[in-house]
């Protein structure tokens, strides 16, 4: 068989999927693109099926749209007979079937995947050239050339920074209202009886998507109605739901974006972020859609803190985050500042515990593939910190469970914020809590099975114990921290008697982890 011969080939990744890039400008009848799915990525952590639906639904999408453009493409499925079944061997085969004379990529976002293509290339007998990817607003070295030089890396001096390079909500060089963060107005509980706004759910039949999954015999977890997938799976629809978004949970969103509920999985997130890493929405056109709805609105229904947070979120921490996972990398993904070595407890894997919050949270993550950043920072997060989970596999579930989880995004936010692995380079505390704090932000307590005012006995909260044992184990580690000052003179404070209890308590739970 003959097979059409092309100057050049164009890799296009699964999280590439930006129909605005530069290289779909124009229609070139000596290009092909390559897009695949193989189970190097399927298989590197046991991902939500929902996950992996998702993501190979919207690479077919984007390539039905590149075909109806004119371009050419070969794809690649999951099952396909000539699948090699990774990125090197079915680019090499393409390479010599359609005797490619340049290979080209864009730059990817995980560190995997870049020293893969990168070794790859370099040993191709052919030319290759490196793209951006056009998406993000500051280039992989740009943070750590801001903090060249300096001992701390704090996200709000480089959110200012940010704020003025791209002239977002500035007035010359001082921020609107003269103010540079609204974060401490946007830390409140839902109110009783408060009518949350339904999630924008879409009803897209991914049927065959899974069952290739099946066939291929990839291993997830999760739940999935595949004739009604709900997320997003082409450009048209990221669309849609930033404008749901705009519309009918921005005006909320930034004073009850920690609070949570039993009432509603998605409270007034947005759920764009499996778009945005995607590529299908590019973070300047959802941070200019929320300006300008905030600009053109006659009502004021929409509060300048509302939006602050939102901005906030993108403009500064995603792309720090995105920042310090290349300054950072290979080294930060073995840190392990608490030397922490338990496995994670098995109701990581099925929500079957008797701690309310830790029980809502992680059902929910295995319906939705999905939870806000409260949940996953202080219920799941919260917890394997306490029992001194290891972080490498607190970030393979992470990274393998939520819709929205690429590893520049997740090892950062998992390892860094939450874990503390890297004892304090991202995080100026650890951000653990006893159950006190839960009780305020959510309504998980009323009706749990532990009490959250106990701090020993049978039914006393695991959090209570635990969180004090935290403080007992590392006192060392962490006495000179100034935030955690407070914590360690209450600690050494409490009488010796209660100070034994609690260390008994949780030692008890810690022993018995499996069964909270």
């Amino acid at each position: 068989m003959k097979y059409k011969s092309y100057g050049i080939l164009r890799l296009i990744l699964g999280d590439q999927l930006n129909s605005h890039h530069s290289w779909f400008k124009s229609v070139t009848d000596d290009v092909l693109y390559v897009m695949m799915e193989v189970k190097t990525e399927t298989n590197y952590v046991i991902h939500h099926v929902q996950k992996v639906v998702g993501i190979f639904s919207a690479m077919r999408a984007f390539c039905t749209k590149l075909e109806l453009d004119g371009h050419h493409v070969c794809y690649i499925k999951i099952n396909d007979e000539d699948n090699h079944q990774s990125f090197e061997a079915n680019l090499n085969a393409l390479i010599q079937r359609h005797q490619i004379n340049v290979f080209q990529y864009q730059l990817p976002d995980e560190y995997r995947v870049d020293q893969m293509l990168n070794a790859f290339a370099s040993n191709l007998k052919i030319t290759h050239d490196i793209f951006d990817s056009e998406h993000f607003y500051t280039t992989r070295n740009e943070l750590s050339l801001f903090f060249q030089g300096k001992r701390s890396f704090q996200m709000e001096s480089f959110y200012r920074r940010m704020r003025k390079k791209h002239q977002v909500f500035m007035q010359g060089e001082q921020p609107f209202l003269n103010r540079w963060n609204f974060d401490e107005e946007n830390r409140k509980k839902l109110p009783k009886k408060h009518v949350l706004p339904d999630p924008l759910l879409f009803f897209n039949n991914t049927s065959e998507v899974y069952r290739d999954l099946l066939a291929a015999s990839v291993q997830t977890i999760g739940t999935i109605d595949c004739e009604h997938f709900i997320w997003p799976i082409t450009r048209e629809q990221a669309v849609q739901l930033l404008t749901y978004f705009i519309e009918f949970k921005l005006p909320y969103f930034g004073t009850f974006q920690d609070a949570m509920t039993t009432e509603s999985w998605s409270v007034y997130h947005s759920h764009l972020s499996f778009a945005l890493n995607l590529k299908m929405l590019s973070p300047r056109e959802v941070i200019q859609r929320a300006i300008q709805a905030f600009n053109q609105q006659q009502d004021h229904s929409i509060p300048y803190n509302q939006v602050e947070g939102f901005v906030r979120q993108i403009l500064g921490w995603r792309e720090y985050m995105r920042g310090m996972y290349w300054m950072l990398m290979p080294d930060f993904a073995s840190m392990n500042f608490f030397q922490h070595k338990k496995p994670l407890p098995q109701w990581f894997w099925t929500g079957e515990t008797k701690m309310n919050c830790l029980k809502y949270a992680i059902k929910q993550s295995l319906q939705y593939a999905y939870a806000h950043h409260i949940q996953r920072l202080m219920l799941t997060g919260n917890f394997a910190l306490l029992a001194g989970v290891d972080p490498n596999e607190v970030d393979a579930w992470y990274l393998g469970i939520y819709m929205d989880a690429f590893e520049w995004v997740e090892i950062t936010n998992t390892r860094g914020m939450s874990q503390y692995a890297d004892g304090g380079l991202i995080a100026t505390k650890p951000y653990i809590s006893s159950g006190a704090y839960i009780h305020k932000m959510s309504c998980y307590c009323t009706s749990c099975f532990y009490d959250q005012k106990e701090k020993v006995g049978d039914h006393a909260c695991p959090f209570n114990s635990l969180y004090w044992l935290f403080f007992h184990q590392h006192e060392q580690r962490l006495k000179l921290n100034p935030r955690l000052k407070t914590m360690f003179q209450l600690w050494n404070k409490m009488q010796p008697e209660l100070r034994s209890s609690l260390i008994e308590q949780a030692r008890t739970y810690l022993n018995n982890v499996d069964d909270l």
